[in-house]
């Protein structure tokens, strides 16, 4: 295992001029640490009882079965906190206060990797095969050609669509499949003008859809070198043409808030929605409207070489700590989250979350059709979307471009010209890189 004490050299300029930790030796160097105490346990710091932490409990369980005397402590921390807490370790150098494994968001990865080093082990010595795992989401987390997350739950994109209000317009879910804006356009006049809905709603100042439309045509915010790639960004460009005729269309609303955009589609006040398939646990909390749901990819960029249908919003890894029981670390997420399909089978069903692990894709739980969608087998489809999304380079200020292109978003909007807009964006990205 290489963990990023050799790279320190590499990145040690361009901390210190940022102004970030110093690159002094860690705790955790000795591959036989643990964040636990106890050989045989480990300490895992993640978020969301129903999903995450029951998803690492199951994991927990599998491993039992060839381990019995394994075991995990779980600490809850929302994501923020999470954040928080290892900025706060990594500036103070105390990493004797980390875990083994913790989860971090995927686009918060390489900004972590480049800033705080020493908070990692990477997975170099590990048994995971990573060939398994969709490159456009292992590449959150590999930075100089090494591998420092695990991908656990999916952010693959998908439409999902009611199909009896398709139906009364005179379309099905295959007319909406492998189509190009355009035509999503085209179509959601027409349903609009025969049943009165738009097809979809998106929260006013956020960016999901915009940057879901950018990673479709395998765009990014920055260039490989780091540089801001915003004004310049022909495909953005399109993207936010598209969004305003959306809107100016009335094809998609506009609301503000989350619970809005919520129950713009489980209120039916809209045809479906575009989002990572973790979408689905907020559809299906409208029973009464089981059957009445299909999923399909999403529509791709006009003119632009290489559009595609698939794309990614969201998903988080599993990390290593640099102070972890490594062996057992590893071992552990090869083991579970790399290695088995009867875990995935089991959280499947339960907290709709769906896997990365392309083999899980191939069991026979993914196989099984799902009522809530017509009995289309949702999850085998999702996993085979996955695998074709494009790889964007996300960069150390990710959030800070996406928060300029979502303000130059409502710009647009409200009318300013759309190269005034992106150019303010990328004068605002290049400012907060310093």
């Amino acid at each position: 295992m290489t963990r990023l004490y050799s790279r320190r050299s590499v990145l040690a300029g361009g901390l210190v001029a940022a102004g970030t930790l110093g690159l002094a030796a860690c705790g955790g160097s000795d591959s036989s640490g643990s964040g636990s105490g106890n050989s045989n346990t480990l300490k895992v710091w993640c978020w969301d009882p129903a999903f995450n932490i029951y998803a690492m409990e199951e994991a927990e369980k599998v491993y039992q079965a060839d381990h019995p005397d394994f075991s995990i402590e779980i600490t809850e921390m929302v994501w923020d906190d999470l954040q928080q807490k290892l900025t706060t370790l990594a500036q103070s150098q105390d990493f004797d206060q980390l875990p083994d494994i913790f989860l971090m968001q995927n686009m918060a990865g390489i900004k972590n990797i480049v800033n705080y080093p020493d908070l990692f082990s990477d997975f170099a010595d590990s048994d995971i095969d990573f060939s398994e795992f969709p490159e456009s989401v292992t590449a959150y987390f590999n930075y100089e050609g090494v591998q420092y997350g695990l991908p656990f739950d999916s952010g693959t994109a998908v439409g999902a669509w009611r199909t009896d209000f398709l139906k009364d317009a005179g379309y099905t879910i295959e007319d909406l499949t492998n189509i190009t804006w355009s035509r999503f356009i085209e179509i959601g006049k027409d349903v609009k003008s025969k049943t009165n809905k738009p097809m979809l709603a998106s929260q006013a100042g956020a960016s999901d859809l915009i940057m879901m439309m950018n990673q479709s045509a395998g765009s990014s915010l920055f260039n490989d070198d780091g540089t801001v790639h915003i004004a310049d960004n022909e495909e953005l460009k399109a993207c936010a043409e598209i969004y305003k005729k959306l809107v100016d269309e009335g094809v998609l609303i506009e609301v503000n808030s989350w619970d809005e955009y919520v129950a713009s589609f489980t209120g039916e006040s809209v045809v479906g929605t575009i989002n990572g398939i973790w979408i689905s646990g907020s559809i299906q909390t409208a029973t009464e409207q089981s059957g009445k749901w299909a999923m399909t990819n999403v529509p791709s960029v006009d003119g632009v070489a290489g559009a595609t249908n698939y794309t990614a919003n969201g998903g988080s890894s599993w990390v290593i700590s640099s102070n972890a029981n490594y062996e057992l670390a590893a071992d552990f997420l090869a083991a579970t989250f790399a290695g088995s399909t009867d875990f995935y089978d089991t959280i499947l069903p339960s907290a709709g979350a769906v896997a990365n692990w392309i083999p899980a894709g191939e069991s026979p739980a993914y196989q099984e059709g799902v009522d809530f969608y017509g009995g289309q087998a949702v999850y085998a489809d999702v996993v085979a979307y996955g695998a074709k999304v494009p790889t964007v380079n996300t960069g150390v200020y990710y959030y800070e471009g996406r928060d300029a292109v979502s303000a130059a978003l409502t710009q647009i909007i409200n009318g300013t010209d759309i190269d005034k807009a992106l150019q303010s964006a990328s004068d605002t990205t290049e400012f907060a890189m310093g």
